[in-house]
């Protein structure tokens, strides 16, 4: 596990930091306004270009390799750092299945509603239904959706066990529905993205906006699964794919 006494140790500035987020404010604020507009007359793409912009300021440099997800597809992804979100969003234009604890930060819901993130309680049980329901509304929309079968943010060193029980929405699907791995892929940083524990969210937040210099974040897009898999083989198959495809790019090697 990555400590916090190691996270700390990688130089960051709060200076930075606070230059980053003001820049970020003055970016959101542009693109909330145009965004407003523009969606007065059909699909906005100021969501999108928002979170990529985010992500470059954060120090995010994006490439990627492999077919490209289109609508109608479910993205399996690990998930190392809050700046994930921008950098998938940014090249894919997806929406995401995110924690309904976003729900009361005011600011954060109404981004996470504008680009269409679907809100999930990954603790109730009885609630899987619905939530399933809502993915597939959102599977209906032109953009795909992107899931994060680890249910948290991990440490950088460590990919978790893929969650399955969001995945039943691929066993049956009422409408045709392409399940793609993606491997979000911060090679031998990874470890300087992840959240250590102890370590508190604005305290991460803003050691990552103060970080020195850019990232190199490569999003490997891999094979779609075949079709008739049950979601505990779903689950099973997108995990050792993600494992793969990070080993091979030079990472730490994931453990469970």
């Amino acid at each position: 596990m990555t400590s916090l006494d190691e996270a700390a140790s990688v130089p960051s500035s709060r200076l930075r930091a606070f230059v980053r987020l003001i820049l970020i404010a003055l970016l959101v604020a542009v693109c909330a306004a145009i965004h407003l507009v523009h969606r007065l007359f059909g699909p906005s793409p100021w969501p999108r270009r928002l979170l990529r912009g985010i992500g470059w300021l954060a120090g995010a440099r994006v490439r990627s390799d492999g077919p490209r997800p289109g609508a109608g597809t479910l993205i399996v992804a690990n998930h190392v750092s809050w700046l994930d979100i921008p950098v998938l969003a940014g090249a894919t234009d997806c929406a995401f299945v995110a924690k309904d604890s976003l729900r009361g930060h005011p600011f954060m819901r109404w981004l996470c509603e504008e680009n269409g993130t679907v809100f999930v309680d990954r603790d109730t049980r009885s609630s899987v239904g619905e939530q399933v329901a809502a993915m597939e509304a959102a599977i209906r929309s032109h953009k795909p959706l992107t899931l994060f079968p680890e249910g948290t943010v991990g440490d950088g060193r460590t990919l978790l066990p893929f969650r399955s029980s969001l995945l039943s929405l691929a066993e049956q699907p009422p409408l045709p529905l392409t399940v793609q791995p993606v491997a979000i892929d911060y090679g031998r940083h990874a470890p300087e993205f992840g959240w250590p524990t102890g370590e508190k969210g604005e305290a991460n937040f803003l050691r990552l906006l103060g970080r020195r210099g850019t990232v190199a974040v490569t999003l490997h897009f891999l094979e779609a699964l075949p079709q008739g898999l049950d979601r505990k083989a779903l689950a099973r198959l997108s995990r050792a794919a993600v494992a793969d495809a990070i080993a091979s790019g030079g990472a730490v090697p994931p453990r469970v």
